[in-house]
C-alpha cells in the first residue's frame, strides 16, 4: 500500500476542480507529470496527469 500524505491548499483545489471531496484523499505522487491521489478508506488510487 503506498502511504499518502495531506493535500497542500494548492492540491486542494486540484482536487476539487475533479469534483472530488479533499477531505477524503491524500497525495500519493506530485510530479511535473502526474498528479497521484489515494482515497483514505478504499484505497483507490487516481492518478491525473498534470496539463
Amino acid at each position: 500500500m503506498k502511504h499518502g500524505k495531506r493535500p497542500t491548499r494548492r492540491q486542494k483545489e486540484l482536487i476539487l476542480s475533479r469534483r472530488l471531496n479533499p477531505e477524503n484523499w491524500l497525495v500519493v505522487k506530485n510530479s511535473q507529470e502526474v498528479f497521484e491521489i489515494i482515497h483514505k478508506k478504499s484505497l483507490r488510487i487516481r492518478s491525473y496527469p498534470k496539463c
